[in-house]
């Protein structure tokens, strides 16, 4: 095969990983069906709780919407809701920012030398089994009630989990592909961008989701063991009151909160990982 052939070849596996399919990317009606059908969603769910109230007959234990909605906006406009809500948010970004990088780097790893699974795959499987709040109080024990202990706790506790769904993905790479990449000379820039990322794309959204996902409840059991502030505070002290309805509200901010986080950055993301996959 000649130069110009193996330029050619190239060339066409480069384009062959961002051609989006047939008709282009979604229409904007598509985004915003998928928007209303989330809200009626809600809503559904909503009226299910609403139901389930009524049911119970037990305002005290069951509170209504009607009940935990207005006390969640008065915690927004009168109380400490918006100030706890931001410090939650601060130390839920930055330990998934640490959870995904660490994460990422120990997948990549392990997915592409077998060696260093073989030797520190058990090590991996042993941190992804050690209970959260083993973890939380040896991070207290050792380094003290403070924020840098939080937020360590809360990432080493998730780290192993995007480790173990970023080396799945590793695993599964199309070795033709790569073995063609190397044949026309693709560099390794070139090849992380249209031939790996691409198919690791998945599973990185993947990791992702459940990575938020349980990191803001993993926040909140930090917050509520051993900090003066945040979500995870506000309920410890609505426990001690045995205050449902302060319980409910506090936790059902956050979860609009990470609803909307998915619906305005996880839902589109997702879309466009299938363009860019391509067919």
């Amino acid at each position: 095969m000649g130069l110009s052939g193996l330029g050619q070849g190239r060339r066409r596996i480069t384009r062959s990983r961002v051609t989006l399919p047939p008709g282009g990317p979604p229409a904007r009606g598509l985004l915003s069906a998928g928007l209303w059908r989330g809200v009626g969603s809600v809503l559904a769910l909503g009226s299910v709780w609403a139901a389930l109230s009524l049911i119970l007959a037990d305002p005290l234990r069951a509170p209504a919407p009607w009940v935990v909605l207005p006390e969640m906006w008065h915690l927004l406009v009168q109380g400490d809701l918006r100030a706890d809500l931001a410090v939650t948010l601060r130390r839920v970004g930055l330990t998934f920012a640490i959870s995904m990088a660490g994460g990422l780097a120990i997948g990549l790893a392990l997915g592409r030398w077998s060696r260093a699974d073989l030797w520190f795959g058990p090590w991996l499987t042993m941190a992804l089994n050690i209970p959260a709040l083993v973890t939380i109080v040896l991070c207290y024990l050792w380094i003290g009630l403070n924020e840098w202990a939080a937020v360590m706790a809360v990432a080493l506790n998730k780290i192993p989990l995007v480790a173990v769904m970023l080396r799945e993905g590793v695993r599964v790479l199309d070795p033709d592909l790569m073995a063609m990449a190397r044949l026309h000379g693709m560099s390794r820039t070139e090849r992380l961008r249209h031939i790996i990322l691409p198919q690791l794309a998945p599973h990185l959204l993947a990791a992702a989701r459940a990575g938020i996902a349980l990191i803001w409840k993993i926040v909140l059991v930090v917050e509520f063991l051993g900090r003066p502030n945040g979500i995870g505070f506000r309920i410890h002290l609505d426990f001690q009151m045995f205050d449902i309805a302060g319980v409910l509200a506090n936790a059902l901010a956050f979860a609009l909160i990470m609803l909307a986080v998915e619906l305005g950055i996880f839902a589109p993301l997702s879309a466009r990982v299938s363009r860019w996959r391509g067919p």
